[in-house]
This record gives C-alpha cells, structure tokens and sequence, in this order.
C-alpha cells in the first residue's frame, strides 16, 4: 500500500525535471565525465559546480517534501483541523419551509378521534404509583403517560392513555429523532400527542405530586376568557429596579431561607422581601408556576446542605398568599412538575435534549419566558398546588452543573436579546440557535427546536400574534398611589430538626445590611486547593453577600465557571475583570488561605483602597544588598517601571519609597481597589508589561503608586495574621472580632463545614448551610 501511494511522487520528479530549464544542461556531462579534472581541490570544484548543486539540492527536498505530505501530512493536517474544529464549532442554521409542512394524523393508537382540552402530562418509569391513581380522579382532565425504556413492559392504568416506547416512534413525529430512551424529556412527545387530541391546557406534572384538594381548579386559573374566567387584577412584582433580573417566589410565600431549582447562587441571599408591589389584569397568564408543599422544588446544594441524611423535608407554604405575576424583565424558576400551560403558550413546553436532565425544564422556563414577552404573556406563581413527598433520595450534584455553572449568564443574556423577526416560531428558531452560539445547548437544540416547531404546526397548532415588548418602551413612574403592599408570612423552617425562632429576624436584618453594603462590590478569589471540592463552597458562602464571586485557579474548570489564572502575576489578569464590571463600586481581592468576616467591613470606606500595610508580617520593607538575587531583581524591575510612570504617580510612591535600596513586599492576601482607582491600576499594570514581577511587590508599588498609605483605609490592619507553610484551622486561632483571618486552608467538604461553623459566630445563618 505504502509502495504504491509513493510512486505517486515520481511523476512529481519528472515533471519538475521537464519544467526546469537549467536540468536540460546536464545531459552533455555524460559523454565527457571521463576526461581528466582540471583541478582536484574540492573548494575549486565546489565553486565551478555551485549552480548546479543548488538545483539538485532543491530537487531533493522538494521530491522529500513531497513524500513526507503524502505519507505523514494527510493524518496530521487531519488531527490539526479536527482540533480547530473543537475550537471553532459553527452552527447551522436550519432552513424551514412552513408553507410545506403536511399534517400529521393519529392513525397508530385507538384513540385517534378522541378529544379533550384539559390534559395532565407525567412521564412515568415504574408502575403506576397510589398518587398517579389519584391523578387519574380529578374530573375533567385526561391523564396522559409517556413510558420511556425503563417502563415496564405491562404498565397500565385504568382512566390513563399510556404511549409506550414503540408507540411512541409510531406516532411519526419529527422529535422523536432527538429524544433519549431513559428520560422523562420523552414528554415532549405527550405535549404534541395532547395538542394533536384537542389540548387547550395541559398540566405539566409528575407521579409523586399529589393535587391538593384533588382540583387543579381550586388553585389555578384553568380559563382565561369567558364566563368561567375569574377576571382578578394580579398582583406584580415591581419593575422599578431594573438591575433585578430574577426573584425567589419562595419568599413570597413565607419561606424566605429556602430557593427554587434553578435560581442562581449568587441570588440565593436576596432574602428581603417586597416592599411594594403592582397590579396588572389578569388573563395574559398563560404560564402558571404552582408552590409544592412537603419537598418543594429545590436543588441538590440545598437538599444537601439543609437536612441530616435520614431527614424527610415536609416544608409548608402559606397558601393564602397571593399569586404573584412577573413583569417583562424579570424571571423566575420553572419546572416540569406543577406547571399548568394555557394554548399560547404550547410552544413553550419544548424540553431541551442536550443539557442535563436536571437542567432540562429549567432552561425551558427561562427560554420560554422570554418569549412569551414578545406575544404579551405572563408568568405567575401560585399558592401551594399540590403535595410533593421526600422519598429521601440521592439528588445528583453532576446532573445540575448546566444549572450552576450558566443559569446565571443566561439569564442577563435572555434579558438583553432581542431578534427583529417577524413571526413568532422565526423568533424562537433563532433564540435557539444563539443560544447553541453561546453554549447554553448544542447544535442537537438548534435542530430539536425545528422539528418541534415543525411537529407544532403538523399537528394543526396555530402560533400565536407578536406584540410589543413592554420594557423596550419608557416605563411611568410608580406612584405611591400605584404602590400594593403585602407583606409575606415568616413561616417556619425545619433544618435538621431546629425550628426557627424569632432571632432569624434580626439575623436576616443583619444579612440584608451586609448585602446592601456589598452587594456591588465583586469578590476576585484565588483558590489554591481544589477547585473540583471547593468552588460552589465559595460561591455559596460569598455569593450571598457580594455582587458576584469570580474564582480563579491555576487550572481552568468550564464546569464550575473557573477561570485560569497564575497567582504570581495574578495582578495583570484584574483590569480585564474590572472591564467585565463597568458598574461595580470596587474588586475585592481574596486568596481562598484567607477567611473574610464580611460583617467587620461595614465601617471601611469603599472610595478607598485597602491592603494590609499595618499588618507588619504581611507588609514588609526589604533592604536590598544584591542585584543579584530574587529582591535584587524585583527591585530593578520596580525600578525600570517607576522611572517609566507619569509624574503623580512618581511622586506618590517616592513619598514612601524614599530609598532606592528598600524593596516592599506585601503577601497580598486580601485587598481592595476602588472604581475610582482602577484606570489608574490599569495604567500601571500596563506599564509593567511582559516583566516578571511578582505579585508580592508589584500590589505594594501599585498601591503605592496610585495613593499615599495614609489615605489608605485601615479596616483590615487588625486581622489575625500567623505565618505559617501548615494552616492551623483551629478556633484557637479564628476570631469573630477581626475583618479577615490568615492562614486558613480549605481543600475539602469537610474543612468548609469546619469553617462555617466557626463563621456562625458572626453569621448565624451560616449555619443552614450546614
């Protein structure tokens, strides 16, 4: 095989033979290659021959080159573009003719003539359950199972249409393509199987909810218009503040310490209340949110981290709250297990197949809430629906990381898109493809989006009338007489059996001052111990105070949203997060072998900057006696750099540095750069460059630089510092009395508990994390 692939590059030789002119002179050498030389030195022949030499030369390697392409270039080139198409991946845009679409019938179950407009869609894997029989009860709904590859093969139900497996790939529907085997995602094809059989709403539920009451009416607003219609004037969450982008209903409802399935960390310490809210008509709710009693819908940080293993939760709700709707702007978790979708919104039930199942009805909700602006719709939770039981199981951390690594960018990027398309479903096939574009869901999304708009419109759906969006347009002022208060209940919460008491008001008051204080304030942390054990810790922990909680490893980790970087120049990494954040009050920068007491810092003043130059072990002057070593060399780049600086710079930091042999190094632990400082911190970093000054002495001379130490703000001159190459992590060495402890090392989940536990002393609440 080889032997023949290479006679190809003989006719290469010859060809370049027959094109070089200068190789034609060589035949006439053969009849006279026997006379005598005339001179046998070999620099004399090498001159004469110099020529042709060269030719020849070129003619090898070119014959090589061509050999070496041939045989070893074609599985190279192919690995190179295979790695650059990992990088660059493009997404095709999917091309739809939606006047071709043929109508798609139900000519494979006995069921085919039957109608019904109220549907309750549950996937089901195991046979029918005491809560699914009671389902099966409630008058004027026709249940509907889905079976996936893990039903059994006899599963039945009296009062229940069950699509198998193999009905289901009957059915003839585009999805079906896309969908897996083994996941409750297969609804999808229930959705469509409903609307095909008349479906005017279909309740989106589960087999282990149980209807309180046994009547989705009681609780929902099952008609929108006619006579049936309840034509209430709903309460709103107010849009004034339009930095909020997402709220926790939860709080609404009484339990203010406990957050949906799908709320971003960073929000879980929102936990204040409404001071007003507004009003708007009903009869735009077109998808209704319900609050589960006993196991709400929570996440697996949550389950984890606020009960013993042996714990069932069994939480309440206060159901005489009132529903609640969302403005345009504002979002909220939704799931696939207590959801009740009225007929303009069915587009919205499209369950997405190439992210995590956990994370599958939750990057629905978001998806379809931002749509439903552009016809006018309305998201509104309601009071408890239905009971859910905790069957004390394990929730699955690894199926929720598309929830915590991206739900939080995803929503600001759903908030901000907008698309100048003409037609709904032309919207929503494009939202879909951006959205693969910015790596919330594959391609796999992209073309799932169009056979089930496909499959919509094939089983006879009408797609509903674009309106304007409301919160593209200037929004009136709310009055005081436009103003509706209503005040949540502060209903009990069990945490491994300790029920709240009335100090949680003053600890959550305490909460709510710090988050105020902090709340735009972005914390830069550097983690030295495992990412992998400590980076949603982290997040969980300062989230709850700060704007948002960037970490940063030596190892990249797309999975936890942490990014790479290099501690000793960690420095020059900053001004491109400080771009990230063009409206935050100041960077807090936090190494993860340093605890922060967060509650100490209310009194410093954030136009300032901070660092630790009255903590003399952490801050130090060095006399250089040497250019040689390691301080002689930081000092000569110090050197170079402040020659280099514009004149306030220079005599700032020749006030203090008076001493060209005094070098100051500063472990940088902890410090603080204030929005009016950090062009000024840009500009010098960039004057530092490529050279490779630490970090220990590049903070110092930039602070140096930018300000006189006696403008500097001493918060943190009176934190424990020890050093030590062992953190202790004893309480012996932790104080709740000072702004930040050093050194603390937290590498596992263990540690962590260890250390909330002592935090707890300044932050009770911590201690519902544990």
């Amino acid at each position: 095989m080889l032997v023949q692939e290479q006679s190809l590059p003989e006719k290469s030789t010859n060809g370049s033979k027959s094109s070089n002119p200068k190789l034609r002179t060589l035949a006439p050498l053969h009849p006279n290659r026997l006379k005598p030389a005339k001179n046998l030195d070999f620099s004399t022949w090498v001159s004469e021959n110099w020529y042709r030499i060269v030719a020849i030369l070129l003619l090898v390697v070119t014959v090589a080159a061509l050999f070496f392409l041939r045989n070893v270039g074609e599985s190279a080139a192919l690995l190179c573009f295979q790695s650059r198409a990992q990088q660059i991946v493009s997404v095709e845009y999917p091309k739809i003719d939606w006047k071709s679409i043929e109508r798609i019938k139900d000519q494979v179950t006995p069921y085919g003539d039957f109608r019904s407009e109220r549907w309750i869609v549950v996937s089901v894997s195991d046979y029918p359950s005491d809560l699914l029989r009671g389902m099966v009860k409630i008058k004027g709904w026709q249940v509907l199972a889905i079976g996936n590859s893990r039903t059994p093969a006899d599963w039945k139900l009296k009062g229940a249409i069950y699509l198998s497996l193999e009905t289901q790939g009957k059915l003839g529907f585009r999805v079906l393509e896309y969908l897996p085997y083994d996941s409750y995602i297969r609804k999808s094809v229930g959705y469509l199987f409903a609307i095909q059989h008349g479906a005017m709403k279909i309740f989106d539920a589960d087999d282990r909810g149980d209807v309180i009451d046994g009547d989705l009416g009681k609780h929902f607003d099952v008609e929108l218009v006619g006579e049936q219609a309840r034509q209430e004037i709903l309460l709103q969450y107010s849009h004034e503040n339009v930095n909020r982008t997402v709220v926790n209903p939860y709080i609404h409802f009484g339990q203010r310490s406990v957050w949906p399935r799908g709320l971003p960390l960073e929000n879980v310490g929102e936990v204040s209340h409404e001071e007003y809210y507004t009003e708007i008509y009903g009869g735009k709710q077109f998808i209704q949110q319900g609050i589960s009693n006993g196991l709400p819908d929570v996440d697996s940080v949550f389950y984890f981290t606020r009960k013993s293993e042996l714990e069932a939760f069994d939480i309440r709700f206060d159901e005489r709250a009132p529903k609640v709707a969302l403005p345009q702007g504002v979002m909220v978790p939704v799931n696939s297990f207590n959801t009740l979708y009225h007929s303009s919104a069915f587009w919205a039930l499209m369950l997405p197949v190439s992210v995590s199942s956990m994370a599958s009805d939750v990057l629905r909700g978001y998806w379809g809430q931002r749509l439903l602006w552009e016809i006018g719709g309305h998201v509104v939770v309601y009071p408890p629906t239905v009971y859910r039981r905790d069957r004390i199981e394990s929730y699955p951390f690894s199926e929720e990381k598309d929830l915590h690594v991206n739900v939080g960018r995803l929503i600001k990027f759903l908030v901000s898109w907008r698309s100048t398309k003409n037609r709904l479903f032309e919207k929503i096939l494009e939202l879909s493809y951006v959205m693969a574009e910015e790596r919330f869901w594959t391609e796999n999304d992209v073309k799932f989006t169009a056979a089930w708009l496909q499959d919509l419109l094939a089983v006879g759906y009408q797609q509903p009338r674009l309106m304007s969006l409301e919160f593209d347009r200037p929004r009136a002022a709310i009055g005081h007489g436009d103003r509706k208060h209503f005040v949540p209940q502060k209903l009990p919460s069990m945490h491994l059996g300790v029920e709240e008491t009335g100090t949680v008001n003053y600890e959550i008051g305490n909460l709510i001052r710090w988050r105020k204080y902090f709340g735009n304030v972005v914390l830069i942390m550097f983690c030295s111990g495992p990412v992998e054990r400590t980076a949603l810790e982290w997040r969980l922990l300062y989230g709850r105070i700060f704007k948002t909680v960037i970490i940063l490893s030596e190892e990249k980790n797309d999975d936890l949203a942490v990014d790479q970087g290099q501690l000793d120049y960690i420095y020059k990494q900053l001004p491109k997060i400080f771009n990230r954040y063009t409206s935050a009050e100041g960077f807090l920068f936090l190494q993860d072998n340093t605890v922060l007491n967060y509650w100490n810092l209310l009194q410093a003043d954030k136009t300032k900057l901070w660092i630790t130059d009255k903590v003399p072990k952490s801050w130090t002057t060095v006399s250089v006696k040497s250019s040689r070593d390691w301080y002689g060399k930081q000092a000569g780049m110090v050197t170079k750099v402040v020659g280099t600086m514009p004149v306030h710079f220079q005599v700032s930091f020749k006030e203090t540095s008076k001493n060209k042999l005094d070098l100051v190094v500063c472990s940088s632990e902890v410090f603080y750069v204030p929005r009016r400082f950090i062009d000024d911190f840009a500009e010098v970093v960039a004057l530092i460059g490529d050279m490779e000054m630490h970090y220990k002495v590049a903070i110092p001379m930039s602070f140096l630089a930018l300000d006189s130490p006696k403008n500097f703000d001493p918060v943190l001159s009176t934190m424990v510092y020890e050093e030590t190459s062992t953190p202790k992590n004893s309480s012996t060495l932790y104080s709740v009395q000072v702004p930040a402890v050093h050194s603390w090392s937290v590498s596992s989940e263990l540690e962590f508990i260890k250390l909330v536990r002592v935090m707890a002393a300044g932050d009770p609440l911590l201690m519902e994390l544990v």
